[in-house]
Formats: C-alpha cells, structure tokens, sequence
C-alpha cells in the first residue's frame, strides 16, 4: 500500500493511504540500518509503501520502502553534530517566517536557510510576519531589509497572521502546492496556518512573559490539509541552522547575487576571501552586493563542517 506520510513524532508515523485512510506506522527493523546518514530516515513529506499488520486487534502499519525524494530541506543535527536531519521531503515551495523582534530572526540565519533552499532549486518565500507590532523605526529596517531581498531575485511579502493583513494575498501564491513552513520558535508559524485555515484552530501557547512572544507548541513536524488545495507542512522552530555535505567552492553557487558576477573575478577557483582582483568583494565595496549577505557568506565558508575539495 503506498501513502504519503503526514506526521513523524520520532519512532511513530501517521501515514494516509491513496484512499484516503490514515495509519500509525513503525519502520520495518532492518530498515533502520540501511545506508541512512540522517537522525530520521523518514520524513514528513514522503511517499512510502507499507503493510498493514494486525497487533492485538489493532491495525498497524509497517514502512517496508521510502520512494525517492525529489528534494528536501536538511540542517546539521543539534544533538549529533556529524549526522544530518531532514526537516521536510518533496516540497513545492519553502516558506521561511520572519520577524524582527519578538524573536529576531538574523539575517545569518535567513542566508543559511536560502542556501539549503537554493541548493536544492526549491523556490523560496521570505514572510515578514508581526508588522502590526512594529514602529516608524522598525518600518525602516524592515523595508531595507526587504528590499536587499527582493533586489536578489527572491519573493517577499509582509503580513500578519494576527489582524489577517497580507494573508489573502499569501493563499493566492500557495494554491495547489506542497509547502514548507520554517523560522524560529515564536515567529508565528501555528498563527499563519490558523490565519489561512482557522477551523484547524491549532493551539497557540500564550505570551512569554520574559520574551513577549508566543511560544511556539509544535514539537513534530506535521501535514496540515488546508483550503485551495494546500498542503502545508508545519516544523518546530529552530534556534540554529547547520549546514552539511557542501564543499567550501560550490557555497558561492548558492547565493545568486554572487555566481552573477563571479565569472568576472580573476582566478575561476576564487571564493571570495583573500583572493586579488576579486569582482565579487568589489561589488560589496561599491554596495551593489549586500554587506550582511557577504558576512553570512564568510561564516558559512569557515564552518567546520564544509568539506575541501
């Protein structure tokens, strides 16, 4: 029987079936030990096939087979820092919830998030969400910030999930596609779904009195069905996104604005740090090239844990 697997909570995975029956499901024993280098060998957003076994008068399924990924979403491990995890598979589009207070969403954090996007092809959309908290002053970061964004190529929008601003105009880009909700804990991401899809009425915990922000509750990554034909995978916020299984020359590749130029540089191996006659950092001289990106650029590059060639 094959089904897309809708929720994960670490050994157990709710699955529905082609026909519409939703199954608890456990991995086959061995299937464990399969040539897998990631902490969850089965992700929200696979397709699997499965059995179904009868325990004690229960109905239970049985992973035997996970079909092949046209692409997913992956960050290094924050318990085990050489193993990787799969946040979510087969997404059509990764949306990325950002705030500028009540948490800080940096842009570091937002760069490394674009990388993995872009690594594998998967279009982005930046959400600014929370605008109906901010003052003049926050307008003005938050406008430049977005700006900095939109002049790369990336699709930005501003909303909030909590008067509704913006959120018919984010269901009109989200029709018929599988989507991947991402930021960190307290952005707003259970608000958004509810914004979109208010009769789920997920629970949203109350105001962190020490932060003044809501505390994220979603502790799995979970499949929601919402209205238009959407599929909208929601993930526990994240403090921190660790990137693995990129060589240090190919990061240029993934920032747009560099791979633009870079063919201008003098030596074809240039990485953009000591380099002479470097086109890229004369762009970041003259301002054509954002500052910030460049610093998220040279953190990635001397991160451990990017391979040499």
């Amino acid at each position: 029987m094959k089904g897309l697997v809708y929720k994960s909570t670490g050994s157990w995975y709710s699955v529905k079936s082609d026909n519409g029956d939703v199954f608890n499901c456990k991995i086959k024993g061995k299937f464990r030990l399969e040539n897998i280098d990631s902490t969850n060998p089965v992700v929200v957003g696979d397709f699997v096939e499965f059995i179904v076994e009868d325990h004690d008068q229960q109905e239970i399924g049985i992973i035997q087979k996970v079909y092949e990924r046209r692409n997913y979403i992956l960050r290094r491990s924050v318990n085990l820092s050489k193993q990787t995890h799969i946040l979510a598979s087969n997404i059509d589009f990764l949306l990325l919830v950002i705030t500028l207070k009540n948490p800080i969403t940096t842009t570091s954090f937002i760069d490394r998030f674009l990388v993995s996007a872009e690594a594998y092809s998967i279009k982005t959309l930046l959400i600014f969400n929370k605008c109906d908290i901010y003052n003049e002053k926050d307008e003005v970061l938050l406008n430049s910030l977005i700006s900095t964004y939109d002049d790369i190529g990336y699709d930005t929008i501003k909303i909030s999930a909590n008067t509704g601003y913006g959120i018919k105009g984010l269901e009109k880009r989200l029709s018929n596609k599988t989507i991947m909700l991402g930021g960190h804990s307290g952005v707003g991401k259970t608000s958004i779904i509810n914004a979109i899809h208010g009769s789920l009425n997920l629970k949203v915990a109350d105001i962190s009195d020490q932060h003044s922000q809501g505390r994220h509750t979603t502790t799995y990554a979970e499949l929601h069905d919402l209205d238009n034909n959407i599929k909208l995978i929601d993930t526990p916020g994240i403090k921190g996104f660790g990137l693995v299984n990129y060589e240090k020359n190919e990061i240029t590749n993934f920032f747009p604005e560099f791979l633009k130029v870079s063919s201008k540089c003098k030596f074809n191996n240039c990485i953009h740090m000591n380099e002479p006659k470097c086109f890229v950092k004369q762009k970041v001289e003259s301002g054509e090239i954002s500052n910030s990106r460049y610093e998220s650029y040279i953190q990635i590059i001397n991160d451990d844990n990017l391979k040499h060639r």
